[in-house]
C-alpha cells in the first residue's frame, strides 16, 4: 500500500496527476462533492446558528467507504481539490467525513496540472482555509433558504412544481425586461445619404471615393430636397486629416471572457465551453478554468516572450502585466492560459483543439506589440449645403498582435474601413451617384448566453463558477428558451440621384433574424412579475451583487457567515409569510376582448399545462372553453384575432383508411390524431394550413420510421427487442436498455447472446452518460 494518498475531485485529474508522482503516491477521486445538504426538509438547523445538515449522497457511499479504507492505510493524506471555494469545501468535507487526523493531512493547491506545479504544491502544503469554506457554506445555505421558502409560495400562488433561486431569478428578470423593451420598441426611420465621388489621385490616375453625409434626414421630403440641391452642386476636398492610431490586445481569458469569445468565435454554449475547458485542465493542457484574474505568472510571461521571438521576431514582443479590475476576484490567481506556451496545438477532440487554439492565441497575443494603424478622414464640401461628406479609411502600418488574434464583438453591424486614394486638399470632385436610403433605429438586442454572462459580470452578480449553472438552470426550469427567430420582411425607401435624375423606389429587406438567443417563456414572465412584486429586494440587482461582495468578505475572514445569513433571514422570512397570507393568485391573465360568436369574454393566461386562451369565466353558469396557445405565441402579445383562430381547432382534415384525421394543439405542440394515434407536426408547420395530403404524408412517414426502428424481436415471448436508437443500435429487456458491443452485427444478434449481455452489464448502460460534476 502507498505511503501517500492524494484525493482529487475527478478521475481525469487523478489520472493526469498520477503520472507526475512516484510509486509512493496513490491518487483517488471523490467524484465531486461527497455530501450535500439533506434533501429531506430544508437541511439547515435554524436553532443552531443555521448549521448545515450534511448527508453523504446515496451514490457516494461506496466512494466514501473506499476513501476511508485507503486513508487508514496511508501515512499522509493530501487533499488536492481545486483551489476555488468549491474545491476548498470539497477538501473540508473529505477531512470531516473521512475523520482524518490533522497531523497527517495536508492541503495542496495548484492552478495547472504540470509536473513542476504538482511538485511545488507537495513541497509547500497548507491547512484548509476555513474562511473559503465558510463563504461556500454561506452561499449554499442562503440559496437553499431562498429556494426552499420561495418555491412553495410559487406552488400556491402561480402553479405547482415551480421553483425559484437567488441568482437564477435575477437572470430571468434581465431576460424578461429585455423582451419587454423589445416589445415596446417603436422603430424610427431616417435617411442615410452616401455618395460615390470621382477624382484624380496624386499619381494622375482616376480615383473613386465612397463617402457618407454627416447628417441624417428625418423625412423623405427633406432627403428629396437635399438630393435635388445636389444635382447642381460642386464638390471639392476641403480637408484631409491623417492620424496614427494604435490597437492593443485584449487581456488573457477569464472565465466569463472565455465563455463570451467561445460563443462568438466557435458557437459554443456556455456550459459546453466549461465542459471542454475542464477536460483541457484535467488533462494538464491549460490552467484552472474558473477564474476572474487576468494576471499571468512570470513563467508564463517568459515562455510567451520566447515563443513570440521564435515565431515573429523581437519587434513583436511587448510584455504586459494586466491587473484584475473585478472587485471580487478570488477564484484563482492566474488567467486561463496554456500550461506550455510552445504547444500551439494539442491532441484531443475537435472541440478541445478549437478551444485550446483560442486560448493559446489570446494568451500569446496579450504579450505582443500593439498594432500600428494610420486613420485618414477626407472631408468633402458641398456648394449647395452646409452638410459635409466624410470618407474614412484605415491602413495597417505594423500588424503587431493582429498577426495572431483579434477579439470579436457582439456588434455585427461594424463595417471595416478600407484604403483611401491619395488626394489633395482643394481638389474638385464629381458625384457619380448619391443615394438616400431609409434606415431604422435598431431595437435592443436579445441576450445570448455570452452577452448574458457579460451583463451578469457587469452587475457583479454571480462568480466564475456560477455563470454556466445559472444559464443551464433557467432553461431547464422552462423559464427561458434558447432559440432562433426567422427574419421578417420590411419595406424601405431608396432615393438615387444619378445623371441629374432622382429615382424613387420602394424595396424590401430581411431584418430581425436571430440565432441562439434567450427568450423568456410565458411562465417565466409570470413568475418574474410575481417575484418582483412581492420580493423586490431579493430580485434587486443591487441586492444580489451586494450578497456576492459579502461572500467575498466572508472568504477574506472579515465577516462572520452566520451573522450574514441571520441578517438576511430575519428580514426575508416575514415577507414570505405575509405573501402567503395576503397575495392574490397569479396567472398572468390578459383580457383580449369578446368572442363575437358567444359574446363571452376572451382572455389568455397560464394554465396547469401552459399558456392558454379561454372563452368565458369560472363565475358563469356555462363552463369556459379552452385552447392551448401555439409554441410561437405568447400571452404578452397575442391579439384577439390570433386567439380566436385557436378555437377553430381541433379541425378535421379528411379521412384516411376510413378513419377521420383531426389537427389540434396539445401540451407538446400541434399534432394530427388518427385512429387513436398521435403524429406531431414538423417544426414550423401551421396547423391551420395542414391539408389532407400533408396529413397522410406525416402519418406514413412516422409509420415508416417506427418500422425502421425495430431491427428484430427475439426470445420465445418476444422479450428482447433489437432497435435502432439515437446513439446507435441497442436492445431492450424488461423495459431496460442494453448496449450492443462494438463489432457485433445487431441484425445477427440471438436471444442467447442478449441474455449473456444482460448478465454482464447493468441496465440502462446504452443511455448517454453525463460526466460527474460538482454539486453547486
Amino acid at each position: 500500500m502507498s505511503k501517500n494518498l492524494v484525493i482529487v475531485e475527478s478521475p481525469a485529474k487523478a489520472k493526469t496527476i498520477e503520472k507526475f508522482l512516484g510509486a509512493d503516491y496513490q491518487v483517488l477521486s471523490s467524484f465531486g462533492h461527497i455530501r450535500d445538504l439533506a434533501e429531506k426538509g430544508i437541511g439547515i438547523d435554524f436553532d443552531n446558528n443555521y448549521a448545515p445538515v450534511y448527508v453523504v449522497s446515496t451514490d457516494k457511499k461506496k466512494v466514501v467507504s473506499e476513501l476511508k479504507k485507503a486513508a487508514k492505510a496511508a501515512e499522509t493524506v493530501w487533499l488536492a481539490s481545486d483551489e476555488d471555494r468549491e474545491g476548498e469545501a470539497i477538501a473540508w468535507h473529505l477531512f470531516d467525513e473521512l475523520k482524518l487526523d490533522k497531523k497527517n493531512t495536508k492541503r495542496i493547491v495548484f492552478h495547472e496540472i504540470t509536473k513542476d506545479a504538482i511538485q511545488r504544491a507537495v513541497q509547500s502544503p497548507r491547512e484548509i482555509d476555513l474562511h473559503l469554506v465558510d463563504a461556500q457554506q454561506a452561499r449554499r445555505v442562503l440559496d437553499r433558504i431562498v429556494g426552499f421558502e420561495l418555491s412553495p409560495v410559487l406552488w400556491r400562488k402561480v402553479r405547482p412544481s415551480l421553483s425559484a433561486g437567488r441568482v437564477q431569478s435575477v437572470a430571468v428578470r434581465l431576460i424578461v425586461e429585455r423582451e419587454r423593451e423589445i416589445n415596446q420598441f417603436a422603430p424610427e426611420s431616417s435617411y442615410r445619404v452616401q455618395a460615390l465621388f470621382n477624382g484624380t489621385d496624386s499619381s494622375g490616375n482616376p480615383a473613386v471615393l465612397k463617402a457618407e453625409l454627416q447628417h441624417r434626414f428625418a423625412t423623405k421630403a427633406e432627403a428629396m430636397a437635399f438630393l435635388e440641391s445636389c444635382a447642381s452642386a460642386d464638390y471639392k476636398v476641403e480637408d484631409i486629416v491623417t492620424k496614427p492610431t494604435k490597437k492593443s490586445p485584449a487581456p488573457p481569458f477569464t472565465t466569463s471572457t472565455l465563455q463570451q469569445e467561445a460563443s462568438r468565435k466557435l458557437g459554443f454554449a456556455v456550459a459546453q465551453t466549461m465542459r471542454v475547458a475542464q477536460s483541457l485542465y484535467e488533462s494538464g493542457k491549460i490552467t484552472y478554468m474558473r477564474t476572474d484574474s487576468v494576471n499571468l505568472s512570470d513563467l508564463a510571461l517568459n515562455t510567451s516572450k520566447a515563443e513570440i521571438i521564435s515565431m515573429a521576431g523581437d519587434r513583436y514582443v511587448k510584455i504586459r502585466k494586466f491587473t484584475t479590475t473585478s472587485k471580487g476576484a478570488q477564484e484563482a490567481h492566474e488567467a486561463i492560459r496554456p500550461t506550455y506556451m510552445n504547444a500551439h496545438t494539442v491532441s484531443g477532440t475537435a472541440q478541445e483543439q478549437k478551444l485550446y487554439e483560442l486560448i493559446w492565441k489570446r494568451t500569446i497575443a496579450s504579450q505582443m506589440a500593439d498594432a500600428e494603424l494610420e486613420k485618414t478622414s477626407i472631408m468633402i464640401s458641398n456648394s449647395k449645403s452646409p452638410y459635409k461628406f466624410v470618407a474614412t479609411g484605415e491602413v495597417i502600418i505594423f500588424d503587431g498582435f493582429l498577426k495572431v488574434y483579434l477579439e470579436s464583438t457582439d456588434d455585427e453591424e461594424t463595417e471595416a474601413a478600407g484604403l483611401l486614394p491619395q488626394l489633395k486638399a482643394g481638389e474638385e470632385l464629381s458625384a457619380s451617384e448619391i443615394t438616400a436610403q431609409q434606415r431604422y433605429t435598431q431595437r435592443p438586442a436579445r441576450y445570448g448566453e455570452a452577452s448574458l454572462v457579460r451583463k451578469l459580470e457587469e452587475l457583479g452578480i454571480g462568480r466564475p463558477s456560477t455563470y454556466a449553472p445559472t444559464i443551464t438552470t433557467i432553461q431547464n426550469r422552462n423559464y427561458v428558451e434558447k432559440g432562433d427567430r426567422p427574419a421578417e420582411k420590411r419595406a424601405y425607401n431608396l432615393l438615387t440621384l444619378k445623371n441629374g435624375k432622382i429615382a424613387d423606389k420602394s424595396l424590401t429587406e430581411n431584418t430581425g433574424a436571430e440565432k441562439g438567443k434567450l427568450f423568456p417563456t410565458d411562465i417565466g414572465m409570470v413568475v418574474n412579475d410575481f417575484l418582483t412584486e412581492y420580493f423586490p429586494a431579493v430580485l434587486s440587482y443591487d441586492f444580489t451583487a451586494r450578497i456576492e461582495k459579502e461572500f467575498d468578505l466572508v472568504a477574506e475572514g472579515k465577516v462572520n457567515w452566520v451573522s450574514s445569513i441571520d441578517d438576511f433571514y430575519k428580514k426575508f422570512h416575514p415577507i414570505v409569510e405575509d405573501t402567503l397570507k395576503n397575495s392574490e393568485r397569479q396567472s398572468g391573465e390578459r383580457i383580449l376582448g369578446t368572442d363575437p360568436v358567444s359574446g363571452r369574454q376572451l382572455s389568455v393566461k397560464i394554465g396547469r399545462y401552459g399558456p392558454l386562451a379561454q372563452i368565458g369565466t369560472a363565475e358563469e353558469e356555462e363552463k369556459p372553453v379552452f385552447a392551448s396557445l401555439r409554441k410561437d405565441q405568447s400571452i404578452e402579445n397575442i391579439s384577439l384575432e390570433e386567439a380566436l383562430e385557436l378555437f377553430k381547432l381541433p379541425r378535421s382534415v379528411g379521412e384516411f383508411e376510413e378513419k377521420e384525421m383531426t389537427v389540434a394543439i396539445g401540451r407538446f405542440g400541434p399534432y394530427i390524431r388518427h385512429d387513436g394515434s398521435f403524429y406531431s407536426l414538423p417544426k414550423g408547420d401551421d396547423p391551420m394550413a395542414v391539408t389532407t395530403e400533408a396529413a397522410i404524408e406525416i402519418i406514413l412517414a412516422k409509420r415508416e420510421a417506427e418500422r425502421n426502428k425495430i431491427i428484430s424481436v427475439l426470445g420465445e415471448n418476444g422479450e428482447y427487442q433489437v432497435l435502432n436508437g439515437r446513439f446507435g443500435p441497442y436492445f431492450t429487456f424488461e423495459k431496460n436498455n442494453y448496449k450492443i458491443p462494438k463489432g457485433t452485427d445487431p441484425a445477427q444478434l440471438t436471444a442467447e447472446e442478449c441474455a449473456a449481455l444482460v448478465a454482464k452489464q447493468p441496465a440502462g448502460t446504452s443511455k448517454k452518460k453525463s460526466f460527474p460534476r460538482k454539486k453547486k
